[in-house]
Formats: structure tokens, sequence, C-alpha cells
């Protein structure tokens, strides 16, 4: 490995001494985002080097840079540019979570996890801080103590902390559930409605989504966690309610985000997807006048 004088230490590093982050709640998937990533690395190299922290067996656990990690096996690199930087766990979760949350796209179920993760860990700090108060340089423990910890993830994050308290909650999910969140075939304010059900009963309604064909709406969603909460949630009556027809829905058409999301890069936001959609219809309708013309049917 060779150094390099910094403000901190830079190393040129073996890829095969890297590990994963423990529950690394951000996915690495080989989308659009990341053959962007690939292309900039194969032409300009690592710009940013990812950030490790040592780990008792001699390996590395990165905190930062997974997808570069990805994307320089991608290239059969066998060297990357690191920081190695020594922190507990807890620690390493705080710094792992804000570094991630700064993506431009993150699917619910990973935003639920990190904050998660991050809720935790920042509880565990401000316990051993009660513990031991004589630490008095821990500055961003001392820092935590006296505040509720959804509203510090709120000044240090992007959500209001009413938002966060549904992230939170949203993690309990199903894998099977949040899955169709993050795909857009649940909205999230039916999702967090649906999280207060037991798993069995997050199954079933899995089974009614399917047999009627469709997802709850908010206040249907509201209405099921009630069966629930009066013990008196059954399939059929989740069919029951999941089979009405929906107020709007003869008067709209409309399409889940994650029916539309295949179709496009997946760093499109749904305002680019809906300008091309209309771009598409436009073009569409004008060739379809312009053939009706030329064959002088209209």
């Amino acid at each position: 490995m060779s150094e390099q004088t910094t403000q901190e230490q830079i190393v040129e590093m073996d890829i095969n001494l890297l590990r994963t982050f423990k529950d690394h709640p951000f996915k690495v998937t080989a989308d659009y985002p990341m053959i962007q990533l690939k292309e900039s690395i194969e032409n300009c190299g690592i710009l940013t080097p990812l950030l490790v922290r040592p780990l008792k067996d001699g390996s590395y656990e990165i905190i930062s840079g997974h997808r570069r990690k990805h994307a320089a096996q991608m290239l059969g690199l066998k060297i990357v540019p690191v920081i190695i930087r020594k922190m507990g766990y807890d620690d390493a979760i705080v710094t792992m979570v804000d570094a991630n949350l700064q993506r431009d796209i993150i699917l619910p179920s990973e935003k639920a996890f990190a904050y998660k993760m991050k809720y935790e860990a920042m509880r565990r700090n401000i316990k051993k801080k009660k513990l031991h108060p004589e630490d008095e340089e821990d500055e961003y423990s001392n820092s935590l103590i006296g505040k509720r910890t959804v509203e510090i993830l709120s000044e240090e994050g992007f959500d209001s902390p009413k938002q966060i308290q549904r992230y939170l909650k949203i993690a309990d999910m199903i894998p099977e559930m949040l899955e169709k969140l993050d795909y857009g075939l649940i909205s999230f304010h039916p999702a967090f409605e649906i999280a207060f059900l037991k798993p069995n009963e997050q199954r079933m309604l899995l089974d009614a989504m399917d047999y009627a064909q469709s997802a709850p709406s908010v206040s249907q969603a509201q209405r099921i966690k009630k069966f629930s909460q009066m013990n008196k949630l059954t399939l059929e009556a989740m069919q029951n309610i999941l089979s009405e027809v929906k107020k709007g829905d003869l008067e709209r058409v409309a399409f889940k985000s994650g029916q539309l999301r295949q179709f496009f890069p997946r760093d499109w936001t749904v305002d680019q997807m809906k300008q091309e959609i209309l771009k598409i219809l436009n073009e569409h309708m004008e060739q379809e006048y312009s053939d009706c013309n030329f064959l002088d049917l209209c």
C-alpha cells in the first residue's frame, strides 16, 4: 500500500481487503446511475476515496463507497483509494447513514432501515454518555443529551420528525410488503398504516390485494388497521374493503410509478416521466393525424 500525505491517511488498498458494512441498508444494483459511475471511473478514476474503518481480522469495513467498489469490480480494478478512519461501530453507522442519505434516489425501504439503524445507534450513544458523563471530549454525544432522537435525526437530515417516525414504523413491515412500496405498488401513507398489522395479517393482506387486484388507499388501510386492533381482521374483510370502488377511479386514469419506472432511467423524476409520456402521446397523435390525411380517410 502506498500512502499519500493529506489531512487523513489515504492509501491505495487491495479491493479484496474491503468488506461490506454490516447490515448495510442501501442496495447496490447495476442500474443506470451505476453504469454512469462505471464510465466515470473508467475515464477519470475514483475521484473520491472510499471511507473505511479497520477491523480486528486485518480487513476493512466500508463506511462510504459501496457503489464505487462495485463499479471498480465491474472494471476489474484490483486497487482502490481509501481513507482509513478508526471509529466504533455506532459512530460508523451514523457516518454511513449520513453519507448515503445524500443520494439522489433512495428507496423507501432503504431510508426506513437507514433511519432505524441511525436511531438505534444514537440511542446507544446517549445511554453510554449518561453512564460516563465524565467523558467531556465526546462533543457529539454531549449534544444529544436532552433532545428527542427523532428531532436530532430531523435536524441532521431532510425529513420532519413526524415523517421520520413513519419511516421507523415502516421498517417493521414484512419484506414482501416493503418490496411493493419500493416499486410504487403501495403508496407511502397507506404503507404506514399497514405497518401496524401483525406479520401474518400483512401476508393475508397481500392475498387480498391479489384477489381484488387493488392496493389500499389511506382510508382503506386505516379501516383494515382498526379491524386488526379490534382482533376482527379476516381475509374476507380485507377482500371486501379492497373490492370497493375508490372515489375517483371512474373519473381518471392512474399508473403506479413502479409500473412505469421500468421504461425509464432510474434517476428520472416523476415529472420527467410525465413529460416524456405526454411527448410520446403527442407525437403518436400527430403521426395518426398525418397518416389519416395521407390516406384521405378523415
